[in-house]
């Protein structure tokens, strides 16, 4: 048993059972101690080791807990035979990888999610929380009401008010975190309805993923949106759409084709229109078109908003207002589930937008995005032949670039990396045209627009 303890030395940070114990459990994974050895007793191993027997015991016992010995009656403490279940252990762990969101292959990445971090009012946001935690509310660590909390829906009923015309009571608005989340609970609550849904688009493989294939249908989009004649033909009862900024196509409808849905709507009992109006606050020319729910007054639109654009990404709070007959049958049904979105969140979101905070944010950064928007159509124009197609540059974040240059979207995204510079599939989305990729500039500087278009110049052309 001389051997038992040359690697054995004292820790001053951690108690001398734990590094007996760690020491033993060691020998044993590694195999330097076999199945059915004998340990030596805690009195052999008391007089080599200087420790005391209590030490010991306790090192032993944590051992014979985890299962790697066992005490057997007047005869001592023995290894186990755990190497089959630890080399099976072993095998599995080598075969996890995480998983990366978004690789940092490139220096300049078009990210369509992206938005200017640069430009978020910390000091602002940081004195609202460090206001609402002073409070020390203790009701801000409890379970909160499952819609969210009431004078945050407040707030919200007045802000989309005010500004897309949706006329709701607070008491219509269901917050969670995320719009596939809302989207999960409307699922729930619609369970054996046919849903049509934009292809290409942003919820078609979320609508695919939750819902049976033969509950989804896959509607075209062209230059005004979704195609009415096909939607007819879809025989779908819900349809879920982005009309003030289609994704990822960037088209906004028009109030004639958003009079035709809204007559689709109505002319069957149980249709509903899902509306999501994800980046509505980004509108670069024109007037601002009114949201669907605003026009519909069946009262069978779902309006679904959050603030993943016009703030920050990370909030995770999203909104939906239902019509009076859904909430209904949310409450009796899907009342139960607890609220998703964090209290203090919650409250310092409300403080945020009852003090006029979000609003100045919004009108600041319209203006630094119309600047970011407008660099990147002048350095393409400068940069790129005139056959290049930009397409949906009046809202949102992104823009689509048609290259007919002869190459295919995977060519030209991988041609992109190799002058380190990353644009993205618009074919994650559905159909597409194979010479056209997506270009999200919310995240870049102008400088760095410039910069990443001349790159994007000398690789494809």
């Amino acid at each position: 048993m001389g051997s038992f303890l040359i690697n054995f030395k004292l820790n001053k940070e951690q108690p001398l059972y734990e590094q007996l114990y760690l020491h033993i459990r060691k020998k044993i994974e590694s195999g330097d101690l076999l199945p059915d050895t004998k340990l030596p007793s805690k009195r052999e191993l008391s007089r080599e080791s200087s420790l005391s027997q209590n030490t010991i015991e306790m090192a032993y016992g944590q051992l014979v807990t985890e299962g790697y010995i066992e005490a057997l009656a007047r005869r001592g403490y023995f290894v186990k035979d755990i190497q089959h279940e630890f080399n099976k252990k072993q095998a599995s762990h080598s075969k996890v990888k995480e998983k990366k969101v978004n690789d940092e292959s490139a220096l300049y990445d078009f990210f369509h999610s992206g938005i200017d971090t640069a430009s978020f009012p910390y000091e602002t946001y940081r004195k609202v929380v460090h206001d609402t935690l002073k409070k020390e509310d203790e009701n801000l660590l409890k379970l909160g009401h499952p819609q969210g909390e009431f004078d945050l829906r407040e707030e919200i009923a007045a802000y989309i008010k005010e500004t897309r015309g949706v006329d709701c009571l607070p008491s219509q608005i269901i917050l969670g975190s995320g719009t596939h989340y809302l989207l999960k609970l409307l699922f729930q609550m619609l369970p054996d309805c046919t849903y049509a849904v934009e292809d290409p688009g942003y919820h078609r493989k979320y609508a695919l993923a939750y819902l049976p294939d033969k509950q989804v249908r896959l509607v075209p989009v062209d230059s005004q949106g979704m195609s009415l004649d096909d939607l007819e033909k879809s025989d779908a009862d819900i349809c879920i759409l982005t009309p003030s900024h289609h994704f990822p196509n960037g088209t906004v409808m028009p109030v004639s084709r958003r009079a035709e849905v809204l007559k689709w709507v109505q002319a069957k009992e149980h249709r509903y229109l899902i509306e999501d109006d994800y980046d509505s606050e980004f509108r670069y020319s024109g007037q601002p078109i009114p949201s669907l729910y605003s026009l519909d007054y069946s009262d069978n639109t779902i309006y679904l908003g959050n603030f993943s654009k016009g703030l920050m990404p990370s909030l995770r709070i999203s909104y939906m207002v239902l019509p009076g007959k859904l909430l209904q049958t949310y409450q009796e049904k899907l009342f139960f589930y607890a609220q998703t979105v964090s209290r203090i969140d919650q409250a310092v979101l409300k403080e945020f937008i009852q003090k006029g905070h979000l609003q100045k944010h919004i009108q600041k950064m319209k203006t630094i995005y119309r600047k970011k928007r407008d660099t990147l159509l002048s350095a393409i124009s400068q940069c790129f032949p005139e056959d290049v197609e930009v397409i949906g540059q009046d809202s949102g974040l992104h823009v689509l670039l048609r290259i007919p240059n002869g190459m295919t979207e995977k060519e030209l995204i991988e041609k992109a990396l190799e002058f380190d510079v990353k644009v993205h599939p618009i074919s994650y989305y559905g159909k597409h045209d194979n010479q056209t990729v997506l270009i999200g500039y919310g995240s870049l500087s102008e400088k760095e627009i410039q910069t990443a278009v001349h790159l994007l110049s000398k690789a494809w052309f």
